[in-house]
């Protein structure tokens, strides 16, 4: 009884010690993530207050600067510059008695209280139940996710008053207590938006219908008030301008994301254009309001919020970029069965609302109609497409888990470090997988141009001078061959074309190749070997910014002949066609090598075949031979390749131990074995670590 009540209380004070170590993980995860917010705001003030007066705040002075259109004594909108409401202007006129720097100051702060006051509503009405960690990482998330999307950054940068619409409705649905009081508030949101009236017909079809009518007197009273104020202003923007069409920039504008700016900029207009866009505004307006209901009446409100605030955004004639929030809150709808595809709307949704289209989408002529409505088109999937998962659903708390492969053996205890990224063995969601593809090599381009200050030859000096110093060690070292070569390819003509059509065709080619190639038939080892590229580019981005380098070919007094761009112009900045496209002065570490040895090893490990295998490791030798012939590369790039690679592999193995392989094991005595991990499904017959 004695070591029974001993050991009843060891138990319970290991269990008391790991749930209080469990906690203060919690916590300090919890402060890191407010430590983010605090950055994140003061990077957004800094920002904002650093920019030249003249250039920052451009609506706001536009508005209420000493010669701004709140000042003039006509109408609010001969200049059509400012494309609020009537009462917009009532309640912004008080402010152009106030001092120009108070208002930038006060303008920035007050934004930014209302940034954090949206976050702290959106995580309050997230659906119900939420874990624990949920609910305390809900609020810094939100509103770390609001301050780095790009209608917070231009609404505090062009000083627009698109967000507290927004918080409006989210505290009139969510914060306050009592049918009127909520209508009030969104009535309030509809006098400055006046699509905010569409939030009525979903207040009405989910029981909420004194709401509806306190909606619709505050939004009547409002505007009649601003009327009698203000009776010319109203008449045109309520009667000439049909609620604010034609104000603010061309309709056309890449900013205005709307279904009639999409229209117009595919080339229709006139009496065509306007019957297509109602037509095409009633349909998604139908159906996005039914689908937000069928969300409401299922327990998801912030949801269904979020799926009407993107009806508005589509149906609207001028949605301006700054008014696009709704789409980033659409990002709390959970779609998919599997819980690898829950990752692939709330990614995509963040990528979308923080980044550039051009990140998001190649530079070909064929994909502009796509990369120009992109938020757009999120907005539309979120409105009328996207199948969100129904709190009904088996699916929605439990979605089908993942498939991981069974532990392998490694010789270092603690190898891998990450153990919940080394052993999936499915095969990851292909959109997201394209959509990471895309968005990290975008970034790659952005850190290479970087590197140099923003421009192609803003680092030519520096580069040339890292130039003479690999060269100095090339020559101490015997291995000075770049010229040598070069000239000898150059007197053979097929060689020539030979290694100028491999260095332009199979930098790209191979790689994608054996990436789709192990996604369709390797899973678990596409994931391993795809960490290991990108480790390997990541390490090498490092390098093109820490030691710019020029290429043989753009070295003055070399003597090199560029095989591949044609002769060089040392007398000109740019040099070539392909200086328009990136940085020419990131040689160091060759990823053009990298990338072939990479596609050598996998080749090599994973194809079947002896004659595959040899395939695979001649294509390294033939790359590392065209970029030397072709003077893009010293053959100091080449070893720098090579070692960005080896981290890259020796880093998905300490994070990610092994990669998933079939290994067999006795178990006890006798010839029975266990497969500890598999290329494809696995099946678990044991759950310890084994020796990892």
């Amino acid at each position: 009884m004695v070591n029974g009540e001993r050991g009843g209380r060891a138990g319970g004070a290991f269990g008391a010690e790991a749930a209080e170590s469990a906690r203060a993980r919690l916590r300090t995860i919890r402060i890191g993530l407010w430590l983010i917010v605090a950055v994140l705001a003061v990077r957004q003030i800094a920002a904002v207050l650093s920019t030249p007066q003249g250039d920052r705040l451009t609506d706001l002075e536009t508005w209420i600067g000493p010669d701004g259109v709140l000042h003039v004594k006509g109408s609010l909108y001969d200049s059509t510059e400012f494309t609020g409401t009537p009462f917009g202007g009532f309640v912004l006129k008080p402010l152009t008695r106030a001092a120009e720097q108070a208002i930038g100051w006060g303008w920035t702060f007050g934004s930014l209280s209302l940034v954090v006051v949206l976050g702290l509503v959106v995580a309050r009405a997230l659906p119900q139940p939420v874990t624990r960690r949920t609910a305390l990482f809900a609020a810094p998330v939100a509103i770390s996710l609001l301050m780095l999307s790009l209608p917070v950054r231009n609404a505090l940068y062009l000083g627009q008053t698109s967000i507290l619409p927004v918080l409006l409705v989210l505290l009139g649905c969510f914060a306050v207590r009592g049918e009127r009081a909520s209508g009030v508030l969104i009535g309030l949101a509809a006098a400055l938006q006046p699509t905010m009236l569409l939030f009525a017909p979903l207040l009405w079809f989910t029981g909420r219908r004194r709401a509806v009518q306190s909606t619709g007197i505050t939004f009547a009273g409002l505007t009649a008030l601003a009327w009698v104020v203000m009776p010319h202003d109203s008449t045109t923007y309520w009667v000439h301008h049909l609620a604010g069409v034609g104000l603010g920039g061309e309709a056309d504008d890449l900013s205005n994301q709307s279904l009639h700016g999409a229209l117009l900029r595919f080339g229709l207009d006139g009496p065509l254009e306007i019957t297509l866009f109602l037509l095409l505004g009633a349909a998604v307006g139908a159906q996005g309001l039914r689908r937000a209901i069928r969300y409401a009446r299922d327990g998801q409100l912030l949801l269904a919020v979020a799926v009407t605030g993107c009806v508005a955004v589509a149906v609207s004639p001028t949605a301006w970029q700054h008014q696009l929030l709704w789409v980033l809150l659409a990002l709390v709808g959970k779609v998919g069965k599997k819980t690898s595809d829950r990752y692939m709307w709330p990614v995509a949704v963040i990528l979308v609302m923080t980044l550039p289209a051009k990140m998001m989408l190649p530079n070909m002529a064929t994909l502009y109609p796509l990369r120009d409505n992109v938020v757009l088109l999120a907005a539309l999937a979120a409105a009328v497409v996207v199948p969100f998962v129904s709190r009904t659903s088996e699916y929605y708390r439990a979605p089908i888990p993942t498939d991981y492969a069974a532990p392998v053996p490694t010789a270092w205890k603690r190898v891998p470090l990450l153990p919940f990224l080394g052993r999936v063995v499915t095969r990851p969601n292909l959109l997201l997988e394209l959509l990471l593809i895309r968005v990290g090599y975008s970034a790659y381009q952005q850190v290479r141009l970087a590197a140099t200050g923003g421009t192609n030859t803003g680092g030519r000096s520096t580069a040339e001078h890292h130039g003479d110093q690999v060269l100095s060690i090339e020559r101490f070292l015997h291995i000075d061959i770049e010229h040598w070569v070069n000239h000898a390819v150059f007197k053979v003509g097929w060689l020539r074309d030979f290694f100028a059509f491999y260095y332009e065709s199979f930098h790209f080619v191979v790689p994608l190749t054996v990436l789709g190639v192990l996604y369709v038939r390797r899973p678990g080892d596409y994931r391993w070997a795809r960490s290991a590229l990108g480790f390997a580019t990541l390490i090498a981005l490092v390098g093109f910014w820490l030691f710019p380098l020029a290429p043989p070919r753009l070295m003055p007094g070399l003597g090199m002949i560029d095989t591949v761009h044609g002769v060089q112009d040392f007398s000109k900045p740019d040099y070539g066609t392909l200086t328009a496209l990136t940085n020419q002065y990131a040689a160091m570490p060759s990823l053009h090598f990298g990338w072939s040895l990479w596609c050598g090893v996998v080749i090599a490990v994973l194809a079947p075949k002896w004659w595959m295998k040899a395939l695979g490791l001649l294509h390294p030798l033939f790359t590392v031979s065209a970029i030397v012939a072709t003077g893009n590369h010293w053959v100091l790039d080449a070893v720098g390749g090579a070692a960005v690679v080896s981290v890259g592999f020796g880093l998905t193995y300490l994070l990610q131990g092994p990669r998933p392989r079939r290994l067999t094991q006795p178990v006890g005595v006798g010839t029975q074995e266990r497969v500890l991990a598999t290329e494809g499904r696995v099946s678990r017959l044991g759950g310890g670590r084994g020796g990892a």
